[in-house]
């Protein structure tokens, strides 16, 4: 069976890889960059940067080890070349899978010609089923001075040599707080303006107020409940951006400023039009199968805006093939967890307690404090709290909401209990290792207080 897949992100290339290991004769096009938004622009230079910054963390706190006169200085030359060699690194190792697998890559950007054809670089494509894998791209803020040069992407931002001497970012979500964190590390004087109530507006209300505690402690100033309305330069070539804040008009001024809005499906370039796929300023809609209202069309990752996570999208691939082979899974899209690589680090799986409420699904809840897990003390990273959410009828652990050392691997721990329709009082039953920081899940089950 022939399977075209256009994109080469996450989701696009290990589709790929597990489409043509199972005998399907697979044509990708890679309009970019091999490894997509992610590898290249996104989530691992971004972790690359997140790690150096932990570690000038912890520097910055020898002392408490014991360690005296204690000086170091920061290469920044050197921290840019580490993450183009992380990044080269994987992106080889891409192409080198995709070469061994026998997948035919298209280094250009494909449009639709019909619903069986594509066409790039002149050239007409046809097969029997198509995928589109084409990600997101960086949104803006329709206010005054959003277009000025001065105002950068994600993406710019990780290709700067220089770290700002301040640095203002619009928008308090992933993005936002890890910038915020990574360069606050490197010695910027950073800024957020967030327009919701409360940073990471996905997470848990009770992780986002710890974490902006945390953070405003390290000299990161958060204001929430703000709304940014103009962006401007003084005479200095200063950056200063306007902002609403209780019904006042207030200044930030700094000589960087990342716009950290969200992302937006791109659908550019694509002639969706000529397939007969429906799409709007949301994405392509889909189906649980990631099927659009095309048959033989599938969309997954960003571009169907259902949740915009590079594991999702591999994960929405599979569904996708296993839709055109006829086979059913048990992959469970509802629950996937999710991190934010500050220090201290956040991690989540499954549903808030404000979506619980929302729902109208009653739960109990256990919480415990990193302050009383010995691994925690031991590392010198008491910060940190583990919230469990429990369904109250059946008691089957339905949300995981951790900060602190740790926390995205906890948060996949939970996961898996959660694939597992893991009760209270089975998790009780299992033996977790002393001293980790997997303890912190016991306590605050066994923290769950429940009514007679």
């Amino acid at each position: 069976m022939r399977i075209i897949i256009i994109g080469a992100g996450p989701g696009g290339y290990e589709t790929a890889l597990e489409a043509a290991a199972k005998g399907h004769e697979v044509t990708l096009f890679n309009g970019n960059a091999l490894g997509g938004t992610c590898l290249n622009e996104g989530c691992i230079p971004t972790k690359c940067l997140c790690r150096n910054a932990e570690m000038l963390s912890s520097f910055k706190e020898a002392d408490k080890f014991g360690i005296d006169d204690f000086t170091f200085t920061l290469d920044f030359n050197k921290v840019v070349e580490r993450k183009r060699e992380v990044v080269d690194t994987l992106r080889n190792g891409v192409e080198a899978l995709l070469k061994a697998a026998k997948v035919t890559v298209v280094n250009a950007k494909a449009s639709f010609k019909d619903s069986h054809t594509v066409t790039a670089a002149g050239v007409d494509y046809e097969a029997d089923y198509i995928i589109i894998a084409t990600g997101s791209s960086s949104k803006s803020l329709p206010i005054e001075g959003a277009d000025l040069e001065c105002v950068k992407s994600s993406s710019q931002m990780l290709e700067i040599e220089y770290i700002p001497e301040s640095l203002t970012i619009i928008g308090g979500g992933v993005i936002g707080m890890e910038f915020a964190g990574i360069f606050s590390s490197f010695g910027s004087k950073v800024t957020v303006i967030e327009f919701m109530k409360q940073i990471l507006p996905p997470f848990d209300s009770d992780i986002a107020k710890r974490l902006k505690q945390a953070l405003s402690k390290k000299g990161v100033e958060i204001i929430t409940g703000a709304a940014a309305k103009k962006i401007s330069q003084n005479e200095d070539y200063e950056i200063v951006v306007t902002y609403e804040v209780k019904g006042k008009e207030e200044t930030v001024v700094s000589s960087d400023l990342l716009m950290a809005v969200g992302r937006t499906p791109y659908t550019e370039g694509l002639n969706l039009e000529a397939a007969g796929v429906v799409y709007g300023p949301k994405g392509i809609p889909v189906d649980d199968m990631m099927r659009t209202n095309v048959d033989n069309i599938f969309a997954i990752g960003d571009v169907n805006a259902r949740m915009m996570l590079a594991h999702v999208a591999s994960f929405q691939g599979k569904r996708a093939l296993n839709a055109i082979d006829g086979r059913e899974d048990s992959i469970r899209l509802d629950i996937v967890p999710s991190a934010v690589f500050t220090v201290p680090e956040c991690g989540m799986a499954g549903l808030t307690e404000e979506a619980c409420k929302e729902k109208g699904l009653e739960v109990v809840k256990g919480m415990s404090s990193f302050r009383a897990n010995g691994k925690a003390l031991a590392l010198g990273e008491p910060e940190g709290i583990c919230k469990l959410l429990f369904r109250k009828e059946d008691l089957v652990l339905v949300g995981a909401h951790i900060m602190g050392a740790g926390a995205a691997d906890l948060a996949q721990q939970c996961a898996d209990m959660m694939n597992a329709d893991m009760t209270l009082m089975k998790i009780k039953d299992v033996v977790f290792g002393h001293p980790t920081l997997s303890e912190v899940i016991l306590t605050a089950c066994h923290n769950v207080k429940l009514k007679n």
